[in-house]
């Protein structure tokens, strides 16, 4: 069995608990439009570089992979770290997120699944179980605006992140705060509420970044985000003091 990723990132601080690698998956149903992974949208092979000559991407094998992630578990046992399963959507590619996470599981290695909880039930059930936690992205709380910013509604998103809630399944929720989009502090008290509504009592707050900016030129993408300011900490502590105030443990 192969799976198709664009990276394998090493030594990862902000992606989970601890140290750790994290898998990035091609493919996405959701089309934000401040992804700083555009390469991880599509199901297939791209090419960037000067020339567009450099495939973003290729197959690993279940060894391979597992083998590249068990390189660092001395750094997993020291720090309570692990392996985290990112994206582009690693539930775009179940069957072999569903045997790693697996593989992983034997080896008793922590594991962590990233996703904006948009896939089939069944999908997204079958594989949130096998994992030790869910790292669940909320773009928005409004399902308007949340079209508006991903293209895709929040009644499968909701659905799936409730089940999971009710089989005990650790979830953390994080916030991309984005310009323009929900970053007012009336954004901060619909977040606020959504959370408490779900009975979650910690959030992460994602402040906005230029990393990806150079991958939309190298790709040929648009970007309506281009030259739009970083944010920072101290950019939206209100925010984050909002969410906090109304009980939930809120962090970048």
């Amino acid at each position: 069995m192969n799976g198709l990723l664009f990276n394998i990132q090493k030594f990862s601080l902000h992606d989970g608990p601890g140290i750790r690698t994290v898998v990035f998956f091609k493919g996405c149903p959701l089309r934000c439009k401040w992804c700083s992974n555009p390469e991880g949208q599509a199901e297939k092979p791209l090419f960037m570089g000067e020339g567009g000559s450099a495939p973003d991407s290729r197959l690993y094998s279940i060894e391979e992979t597992l083998e590249i992630c068990l390189q660092d578990r001395p750094f997993y046992e020291e720090s309570g770290g692990g392996v985290t399963l990112s994206g582009g959507e690693a539930l775009t590619q179940g069957e072999f997120a569903a045997a790693l996470l697996s593989a992983l599981r034997k080896e008793v290695i922590h594991t962590a699944l990233e996703t904006s909880g948009y896939a089939p039930a069944e999908v997204f059930n079958e594989i949130s179980a096998l994992a030790d936690m869910l790292l669940f992205d909320i773009k928005h709380y409004d399902g308007r605006r949340h079209i508006e910013g991903t293209g895709v509604d929040t009644g499968i998103i909701l659905s799936n992140l409730k089940n999971a809630l009710a089989q005990k399944i650790p979830v953390l929720p994080r916030i991309p705060v984005i310009p323009g989009y929900n970053d007012s502090l009336e954004d901060a008290s619909g977040f606020a509420s959504l959370i408490k509504s779900l009975g979650l009592s910690r959030a992460q707050l994602l402040p906005f970044h230029q990393f990806g900016e150079r991958k939309y030129e190298l790709l040929k993408m648009p970007y309506t985000l281009r030259g739009v300011p970083q944010l920072h900490k101290e950019d939206i502590e209100g925010f984050r003091r909002i969410i906090a105030d109304s009980g939930i443990e809120c962090f970048f």
